[in-house]
């Protein structure tokens, strides 16, 4: 079971990684967003960092847009909307030489070669996700975003700051480097779009 310890155990470089994928919206545990289930149940992934590139989020603006008679105009704003796209270059196809397992403050227990950077997901376990997740799931975000805090703004840097509720718009992989070892290296590029 995730837990806000399991979770720091999970950071390499004092803060998450950029992304973690949840089929639920977690709970708030010790001002920290923790997802509910487990990491090696599939309840959640936390995709690597390990040559990402930006996180580009686009804000859409919903909204009815009329002239009135006098010229002026009016607006009937709905919501704003998310679309958030993201790709990594060179991405290991595999976390790690063998299965894979943490426990339960989320220090890494095995004995194999971690493959990506911080031990965040590879390709291939990214892929699998895409393929089970037709429909919504929620993607924790970890950038500074101190004004969704209402205590302590200053000190959540190193937290996940926004939890959004999203589709996959776009999956997209090339298989860039079959290695002569235990693994490939993938290019990937995906958009998300909030529900």
């Amino acid at each position: 079971m995730a837990t806000s310890n399991y979770l720091e155990g999970r950071t390499r470089w004092s803060r998450p990684q950029g992304l973690l994928f949840s089929d639920n919206a977690g709970t708030l545990s010790n001002g920290i967003f923790v997802p509910q289930g487990s990491e090696a149940d599939g309840d959640f992934i936390i995709p690597s960092d390990h040559n990402r590139g930006a996180i580009n989020l686009t804000q859409q603006r919903i909204e009815n847009r009329l002239r009135t008679i006098n010229g002026t105009m009016r607006s009937y704003h709905v919501a704003d909307k998310i679309n958030l796209s993201v790709s990594w270059q060179n991405l290991p196809s595999r976390a790690h030489s063998q299965e894979e397992s943490y426990d339960a403050s989320g220090i890494y227990d095995g004995t194999g070669i971690e493959y990506t950077a911080d031990a965040g997901a590879g390709g291939v376990e990214m892929l699998e996700w895409y393929q089970n997740h037709s429909g919504p799931f929620y993607v924790y975000l970890s950038y500074d975003k101190y004004i969704n805090f209402e205590e302590n703004r200053y000190d959540h840097l190193n937290q996940y700051s926004q939890v959004i509720h999203m589709f996959f718009s776009s999956f997209d992989y090339t298989i860039s480097k079959r290695g002569a070892t235990n693994h490939d290296l993938w290019d990937i590029s995906l958009s998300l779009e909030e529900v």
